[in-house]
This record gives structure tokens, C-alpha cells and sequence, in this order.
């Protein structure tokens, strides 16, 4: 007779009595998470939901896609559709499912390696479709789940598993190469910024088109601890002095370099045809055509 498997039991609370206001839409089961201490993944995904709840936004009307990484892991912890796809797959897939069902709310949550290294490709031409999804990026400098290596995004001089002595190639301004890609909603904000990322992910699920949000977030494990950034109380401390909020700046001007001032805001909100609008429009006039 094959042994009876027991039954699993309801993983433990990390502080009884202590619960999420946004519980009902979390996955319950499989808390608490795999974040470090410190990082700025729950901010990220609090602001995210409270955004939902505030607009009114029925859960069953989104899905949720994920790449490889500490974002990845986000798919997996909204009781909402979601979807943890393979490393820099999560825009295509998303674009998929949105030209499958219009009807649906779409958001990629994902991070700068998975974006803008495997993924790069499929983002810019995402954005230059103005595909009508919103992405959403937790940029940490760095590829943290992995170890800690270079990254697209990884500032000059900084050391990762990979440039121990300092990167010396050129990392990517994320908002300007969505805002030159033809994404018609862009931002950026921190960790710091819960209310105003929970605002600008309001305005980005309400905006027909390609939306992205660069969600800049502490990495104390890898990056931190490699770049003598102390702990995540004083990477905030850093966002509070050196984050500068102006909007609609050119974001080829708002480089995030070390040690100086950065732009945080909404550099981009235009209206434009999506891409569904358009393939919506040329199947009629080709059905009006050929009858």
C-alpha cells in the first residue's frame, strides 16, 4: 500500500497577528516571501495593489506577467492571473495575451537585467508598436537573484561579482530608451516614492498604449554590500537627498550616476494609436475591401 503524502501545513506568520492591508489579493500560501531584508520589491508590489484596489479594478480582469529574478517572483504572489514566463520573455507574452483579450489589464512586473539584457529586444519593440500593456521595472543595478553580476543598468565603477574592480561599460538610461523606443507613458520613481509610484501605476493602467515605470529599489544583499551602500534605511536616506522630482524633463538628460542628483517624475504622456487600434482598423478596411 503506497504511504498516505501529509498534507502540507499554512507556513507560519513572520510577525503573528500582523497582516497585509492588501491581503486579499495575495497569495497567502506562499508567504512569507524570498526577499533579503531591505529590498524594495514589497514597496513595489504594495504600491502595485493598492493601485488596483483605489482604481476599483476587478482582479479577474488582470493578468500579471513575470521574468526570471527577484521580480519574477512577483507572479507568483498575486492571487490574480499570472504568468512566470522564461528569462526576457515576459513583454511578448504579455502582448500576446493583451491581442488575445483586449479586455484585460496587462501588467509586466520584471526586473533591468530581464528587461533590458535577454529582454532588451523585445521592449523596444514593444514600445515602438505602443503595444497596450504597462511595464513595470525594479531596477537594482544588478542581477541579484543570480549572485550579483554586471547588469545593463549597472553604474560606471560599481562592483558586481563580474567587475569586482568597477564596471567600465555604459549602462542604459531606462526612460530614455523607452521614451526613444515610442513608449507614450513613462516615469520613474523609488522605493522611497510609495504614494507617488502607487499614483503613477493609477495613471499608467488608465493610459491607452506602451506604459513604463522604472521602479529604482535597493538591493542590499549583492549590490549594496558590494558598493559600501550600508543597509537599506541609508539607500533610502540617499533616494530622500539626491532624488529630484521634475516632470516632463527630456529624459535624455536624467542619467542616474552615483553620488549626484537624480530625476525622478513623469518624463512622457502623449496619446497615440495602439497597436490593437491600428490592427483593429486595417482588418476592417481590408474586410470592407475584399468583402
Amino acid at each position: 500500500m503506497p504511504a498516505v503524502k501529509p498534507k502540507s501545513k499554512p507556513r507560519p506568520e513572520v510577525l503573528p497577528g500582523v497582516r497585509h492591508p492588501m491581503e486579499k489579493y495575495l497569495r497567502t500560501d506562499r508567504l512569507p516571501h524570498i526577499w533579503c531584508s531591505g529590498c524594495g520589491l514589497g514597496i513595489a508590489l504594495s504600491s502595485f495593489l493598492y493601485a488596483i484596489e483605489e482604481l476599483g479594478i476587478d482582479p479577474n480582469k488582470v493578468a500579471v506577467v513575470s521574468g526570471i529574478g527577484c521580480s519574477g517572483r512577483f507572479a507568483g504572489y498575486v492571487k490574480m492571473d499570472s504568468y512566470h514566463t522564461t528569462h526576457g520573455r515576459a513583454i511578448p507574452f504579455a502582448v500576446g495575451l493583451k491581442l488575445a483579450n483586449p479586455d484585460l489589464n496587462v501588467v509586466v512586473f520584471s526586473g533591468d537585467g530581464d528587461l533590458f539584457a535577454i529582454g532588451g529586444n523585445h521592449f523596444i519593440h514593444a514600445a515602438r508598436r505602443n503595444a497596450d500593456i504597462t511595464v513595470l521595472c525594479v531596477n537594482n543595478f544588478n542581477y541579484g537573484m543570480t549572485g550579483g553580476q554586471l547588469g545593463p543598468t549597472t553604474p560606471p565603477e560599481a562592483r558586481t561579482t563580474t567587475s569586482p574592480y568597477g564596471n567600465f561599460e555604459h549602462p542604459f538610461n531606462l526612460v530614455y530608451l523607452a521614451a526613444s523606443a515610442g513608449a507614450t507613458y513613462v516615469a520613474r520613481w523609488t522605493t522611497l516614492h510609495a504614494r507617488r509610484l502607487k499614483e503613477s501605476i493609477k495613471e499608467a493602467l488608465q493610459h491607452p498604449g506602451f506604459n513604463f515605470i522604472e521602479i529604482i529599489s535597493p538591493c542590499p544583499t549583492n549590490f549594496g554590500r558590494r558598493n559600501r551602500l550600508r543597509d537599506a534605511l541609508d539607500e533610502m536616506r540617499y533616494y530622500a537627498d539626491k532624488a529630484v522630482i521634475q516632470h516632463g524633463v527630456d529624459p535624455a538628460g536624467a542619467e542616474v550616476v552615483p553620488g549626484k542628483e537624480f530625476i525622478v517624475g513623469k518624463f512622457v504622456d502623449v496619446r497615440k494609436p495602439t497597436y490593437l487600434e491600428l490592427y483593429r482598423k486595417k482588418t476592417e478596411e481590408l474586410a470592407a475591401r475584399f468583402g
